[in-house]
């Protein structure tokens, strides 16, 4: 498959762009490359046709509601112990949107307050 315009980057505006790539390098486990204190911080998935995660350094800070988001999907394990990993890396809870079936999702935000859900689980779905 040959794409047109492959998305290379997702990039964040950041205060404190190593922190906040920091903690998306434990979220997702790609490869944290550059070094505390750098303007620009990119962490790599070391996938073909995956983007990377690029956090940028920028004066102001966040005002509003995320206009793009990621959405967070375990492979293994469930959304309620990711939910409580992310937590205990420094992510908080915006809205809890899980219902009682077992459907839904968290919002939750990372540090600097940039929004993300995190989903069911593959093996919850079971897509695993």
């Amino acid at each position: 498959m040959t794409f047109l315009n492959p998305v290379r980057h997702i990039t964040f505006d950041a205060h404190d762009p190593y922190t906040v790539a920091e903690f998306w390098s434990h979220l997702t486990g790609y490869k944290l490359l550059d070094e505390p204190g750098d303007d620009e911080v990119l962490i790599d998935p070391e996938q073909p046709h995956v983007p990377a995660l690029l956090f940028v350094r920028v004066p102001e800070g966040k005002t509003v509601k995320n206009r793009v988001h990621l959405d967070i999907q375990p492979p293994r394990g469930t959304r309620d112990a990711e939910v409580e990993r992310l937590t205990a890396l420094g992510a908080r809870t915006v809205s809890d949107q899980r219902v009682e079936d077992g459907r839904g999702w968290v919002v939750m935000a990372d540090p600097e307050g940039n929004e993300f859900c995190v989903e069911r689980g593959a093996e919850e779905r079971g897509t695993a």
